[in-house]
């Protein structure tokens, strides 16, 4: 259990505002006014400060908070693990980006099952803005992510380096046959929303050469992996995916990899967790089974 001083401050640093955590706590403002200054009295140093009206966390504050978050998280996760009562299983809840639940899982999460017949397994799939928002709220344990982290806030092992392709329907005709980045302009391109790791890839790869999504002739944001997928294969644009998830129709001759001289992209899978938690171990072997 959490020093309730503590819980007090991550309410500030979650409402940005004493008056918003006193509501949420129940306490007084004066009350959690007390607590943080408290706080501020054994660590030595100033946790929050006032810019104008605004509240903001000092450098020491934001320290504290990914800590005290860390370690609510692992509360969260180890009265998961009595709950369950007799088992000595941890209950593994955890999250997928779109790529790697519909495309990659399926093999690690048999092993997993396999090894660990007792176990409370949950896997949900969004994309990696909110899998990141979940870990840090502690709803889930870790996630398995194609899109960028932060490595200060998060701890991680990479599962592998993927190659990330231009692609498009077998039989695509271009106005002439690109060979450069540049030359896909004038095509329409189907990406994902924003806040998943494919469509962060593609806008951080563009920005590299001073380009983004808009100088395209046309772009369509879809939602879902497979709708793409399945676009494409109706000749309704280009897209940028990584190789494992268009291997198997660019195998049945449905879709080709558009090969360009100067776009060699890869990007890594991988496991993540929140830094400094007490059950890394345990997530580094779940993950060595899983890779088995």
């Amino acid at each position: 259990m959490l020093d309730p001083r503590v819980e007090t401050f991550l309410a500030v640093c979650e409402t940005k505002s004493f008056t918003k955590a006193a509501a949420a706590l129940h306490l007084s403002q004066p009350a959690v006014s007390q607590q943080v200054h408290a706080l501020e009295g054994d660590y030595g140093t100033q946790l929050v400060r006032y810019s104008g009206r605004r509240l903001h966390l000092t450098a020491a504050g934001r320290a504290l908070e990914r800590a005290a978050a860390t370690m609510r998280n692992d509360d969260v996760l180890l009265r998961r693990q009595i709950a369950a009562g007799e088992t000595d299983e941890l209950p593994l809840h955890f999250g997928v980006t779109m790529s790697i639940g519909e495309f990659v899982v399926a093999r690690p999460l048999a092993r997993l099952l396999e090894l660990h017949p007792q176990a409370d397994v949950r896997m949900e799939m969004a994309n990696t803005n909110t899998l990141l928002e979940r870990m840090r709220a502690g709803e889930i344990n870790f996630a398995l992510l194609e899109g960028f982290f932060d490595a200060r806030e998060f701890d991680f092992e990479t599962l592998s380096a993927e190659r990330f392709i231009p692609v498009c329907a077998a039989g695509h005709v271009f106005a002439r046959e690109p060979r450069h980045l540049a030359d896909l302009l004038g095509e329409q391109v189907l990406v994902r929303e924003d806040g998943s790791g494919t469509r962060e890839v593609l806008e951080r790869q563009l920005a590299c050469r001073g380009l983004s999504v808009g100088d395209f002739a046309r772009t369509v944001q879809v939602g879902g992996m497979q709708a793409i997928l399945q676009l494409l294969e109706l000749d309704c644009g280009i897209s940028f995916l990584y190789e494992a998830v268009v291997a198997e129709r660019v195998k049945a001759g449905t879709l080709r990899e558009i090969a360009l001289d100067d776009f060699s992209v890869t990007h890594d899978f991988a496991l993540v967790w929140e830094r400094g938690s007490a059950y890394e171990e345990t997530y580094r072997e779940i993950w060595a089974e899983m890779r088995e």
